[in-house]
Parts: C-alpha cells; sequence; structure tokens
C-alpha cells in the first residue's frame, strides 16, 4: 500500500503538470506571434521542465507528448504535431542532458535557453526537410534570438516557482510520507547541529557571568555585571526552532 501512494501522488502530479502545459498551449495559440510569423514564447515548457526537476526525463517525455498530441487535436490542426513533437522532444533530451551532465556547472536559465534553441532549431530543420526549401534556414539567427528570449522568460518563471513555492511542498508532492518524515527530521538535525556552536558558546557565558555576580560587587563599590548569558542562550534556542521549522 505504501509503494502505491507514492506511484498515484506521482501520476496525479504528472497530470496536473501536463494539463496545465496543455492550458497554456491552447492560450498561447489564441496570442500574435513574436517578430516572425509562428514564433511564440513556449510557455507550456514551464511545466516540462518542472517535471524533468522534480521527476525524471521520464515524466517530463511524457509531459511533452501528451501536450502536443492533444493540442494539435484541440486546437484543429494536426499537422502541427511534426513540428511540436520533435521540437519538444529534441529540447527536452538537451535539458536532460544538461541537467543530469553538466548542472550545476550552469544555471537553470542557461539549460532553458539552450533547450529553447535547440527547439527552434529543429523545427525550422523539419519545415526544410518537408518544403524542401533551405531558404527556412536564412530564419535561423532570428529563431535564435527569439530562442533566448523565450528560454529566459521560462527560466526565470521556473525558478521563481522553485524559490516561491515552500521546499516541503514539492518535498510531499514526490516522496512518500514516511520518507518526508526522514528527510524532514534530518533537515531539523542539521540545523540543530549548524546552532549548536553558538548555544555552546551562550551557555559558556552563562556560566562566566554566573561566576562573577557569585563573588558578589567589586572592590571598588561598582556593580557586578548582570548575567545577560541566559537571555542570548534563549535567543538562539528560538533561533534554531525557526529555522528548523523555515526547513520542514
Amino acid at each position: 500500500m505504501s509503494s502505491e501512494k507514492p506511484a498515484a501522488k506521482k501520476i496525479a502530479a504528472v497530470a496536473i503538470l501536463t494539463a496545465l502545459s496543455l492550458v497554456c498551449f491552447l492560450l498561447e495559440n489564441l496570442l500574435p506571434p513574436i517578430i516572425i510569423p509562428g514564433a511564440k514564447l513556449g510557455l507550456a515548457n514551464i511545466f516540462s521542465l518542472t517535471a524533468l526537476l522534480m521527476y525524471t526525463p521520464v515524466e517530463a517525455f511524457a509531459v511533452v507528448i501528451i501536450r502536443t498530441i492533444f493540442g494539435a487535436l484541440f486546437a484543429g490542426n494536426f499537422s502541427a504535431v511534426l513540428y511540436s513533437f520533435t521540437g519538444g522532444v529534441v529540447s527536452m533530451a538537451v535539458s536532460s542532458i544538461l541537467i543530469y551532465l553538466v548542472y550545476p556547472k550552469i544555471s537553470i536559465m542557461s539549460v532553458s535557453i539552450a533547450a529553447a534553441a535547440a527547439h527552434n532549431i529543429t523545427q525550422c530543420a523539419v519545415f526544410a526537410a518537408l518544403s524542401g526549401s533551405v531558404l527556412m534556414f536564412g530564419y535561423m539567427p532570428v529563431l535564435a534570438l527569439v530562442g533566448i528570449l523565450s528560454g529566459a522568460v521560462i527560466g526565470a518563471v521556473v525558478l521563481l516557482i522553485f524559490r516561491g513555492v515552500p521546499r516541503s511542498v514539492f518535498l510531499k508532492v514526490i516522496y512518500s510520507r514516511q520518507k518526508y518524515k526522514e528527510i524532514a527530521k534530518e533537515s531539523a538535525g542539521q540545523a540543530a547541529e549548524t546552532a549548536a556552536p553558538g548555544a555552546s558558546a551562550a551557555v559558556a557565558d552563562t556560566e562566566a557571568s554566573a561566576d562573577v555576580s557569585a563573588a558578589g560587587s567589586a572592590p571598588d563599590g561598582s556593580e557586578a555585571p548582570s548575567a545577560e548569558g541566559a537571555g542570548n542562550a534563549e535567543a538562539l534556542d528560538c533561533a534554531a526552532a525557526d529555522e528548523m521549522n523555515l526547513e520542514l
């Protein structure tokens, strides 16, 4: 039963990502092209890249393929499958290679830009092969610029998603409840270990201040220093608790 729940959660999450990708694909078809006819930002690729980062290339390719087929059916332009399918598969292959072999030496933004450029170049090559005309390759520089623009937008949105949504949300979606508790417990332990040196120093300050207070007033009649270490220890404990809450 426990092995079925993560699989069901994965299927549900991939279905949601696919649906959102399909909605973006259909809405973007209603907008005018960018710079040249047929050029789009490709906002639907936001969710396929998200699927790649959350799971594996298998789930990401599933989002791309299902979105392409249903998008062509709903848009009533099934001939566009040749361009969208090949461009989407090649761009996802580029993203998968960069994510698994190069990342984090390069950023998510760079991965998105490279994938978008590969998508546009592939579509251009497919059109040239089907039409038998090499004139389409004259659009290559413009398509490269559009790919850089669209890749930057997609990469920025994906980064905002992963930075804006709490980490615990992704962990709950990806892992089983037991695995999530183990990861949360490990994160809490790391936070406690990070705060431990500061807490030890605060305890040492408290003991030193207590020794001074026990000795009474100073020989010149001035008051002995007050023990502020206890307050510092409480503040450090609160900070450590806040860090653990944030990690969870």
